[in-house]
């Protein structure tokens, strides 16, 4: 399946960096069983940047690690019947949503968990995929319980598993 992923960047450009995640997006909605090509735009910023944006969008004036913004309002693990009415008729693919990642936490977070960079922006990328795909973590109840379980079903098809 030839999904469409638009990556760029703030401040720096890296295309080895923007090709892994293209790779753990296809993987991420391959695992979910999408069934039809999808559009993700990806930007990958500052800890400055990604603050305005929390502001801007959901009124919170502080940086963070991802931010998602889903297009349509799916429900966690299951797929619609029909993806007709997702459909974006120009290009035939489905528009899922855009994510913002700061490296700036994700260098910090993977220090602080005693791995790779890389792992951490894949699991980030993993994660806002599947808050596209209608998973959320509310709470410490069987939602959040049910997204890690994905999470880590997902890394580990990528050889990103957890080592701490």
């Amino acid at each position: 399946m030839k999904h469409h992923v638009a990556v760029s960047f703030t401040g720096f450009r890296n295309l080895i960096l923007a090709a892994k995640l293209r790779k753990y997006i296809s993987a991420a909605l391959e695992a979910q069983q999408v069934p039809v090509a999808c559009e993700i735009n990806v930007l990958v910023t500052d800890d400055p940047t990604i603050q305005a944006l929390n502001q801007a969008n959901r009124q919170i004036d502080k940086s963070t690690d991802v931010l998602s913004f889903p297009m349509f309002d799916l429900t966690a693990g299951e797929l619609p019947e029909s993806w007709e009415e997702y459909m974006d008729p120009d290009t035939g693919r489905v528009p899922l949503g855009d994510m913002a990642i700061s490296m700036d936490h994700a260098k910090a977070q993977a220090k602080e968990y005693g791995h790779s960079a890389n792992r951490e922006v894949g699991y980030l990328t993993v994660h806002s995929i599947l808050h596209l795909l209608g998973y959320d973590h509310v709470d410490e109840g069987p939602m959040k319980q049910q997204m890690r379980e994905r999470e880590e079903v997902i890394l580990s098809s990528l050889g990103l598993k957890r080592t701490v």
